[in-house]
């Protein structure tokens, strides 16, 4: 199984997404956008995991829960990943309440560490991933992607579970479920 911990913001951003994403396919052609459907915040990714492994995950997610409340994140503008002029990601910057966001994160990974799995980033850097480049040299038309996107507000998402994900190519399935719980 292919494991990742992350968080949906729900169907009024994917909606917003798709909206803002077309104009963006134009530009960047030879691009690979990622599935509406499919949009989340990455937490902490496993990778390849034994499904034997698979209650002890749960069991370490599920104390998560209790020690975070719902939050809001807002979804707006945009950036990249990799070389200045030949960028390799597209992505939709994440504001709202990120400390949350970054102490869940952190309580996620704290918890999965003794498991044996570690974060693939020194720190965490919340974003929406967008589109990716086919080429391995990047994508120069990802610059004029973020020039048309940076202004636009896609709206707003309220987290309230942490959610651990197989991904089967491109769908994402829903593994476990944990509601974040503590109240104020």
């Amino acid at each position: 199984m292919r494991l990742f911990t992350a968080v949906t913001l729900g169907t009024d951003i994917e909606s917003r997404v798709t909206t803002a994403m077309k104009p963006l396919r134009s530009l960047a052609s030879h691009a690979r956008f990622v599935r509406v459907e499919g949009l989340h915040l990455t937490l902490v990714f496993l990778g390849e995991v034994e499904s034997e492994r698979l209650p002890a995950i749960r069991e370490a997610l599920a104390s998560v829960g209790p020690r975070h409340a719902p939050f809001t994140l807002s979804v707006g503008g945009g950036g990249t990943f990799g070389s200045p002029t030949h960028p390799r990601v597209l992505w939709a910057d994440v504001q709202g309440d990120t400390a949350a966001l970054k102490a869940l994160q952190a309580d996620t990974a704290t918890q999965l560490r003794p498991l044996g799995f570690e974060p693939d980033f020194h720190e965490y850097a919340p974003h929406l991933t967008l589109a990716r480049s086919k080429e391995s040299r990047g994508e120069p038309a990802f610059l004029e992607c973020v020039d048309a996107m940076k202004d636009q507000k896609l709206g707003q998402g309220r987290v309230d579970r942490l959610i651990l994900f197989e991904s089967r190519g491109p769908q994402y399935l829903s593994v476990a479920e944990v509601p974040l719980t503590r109240v104020g």
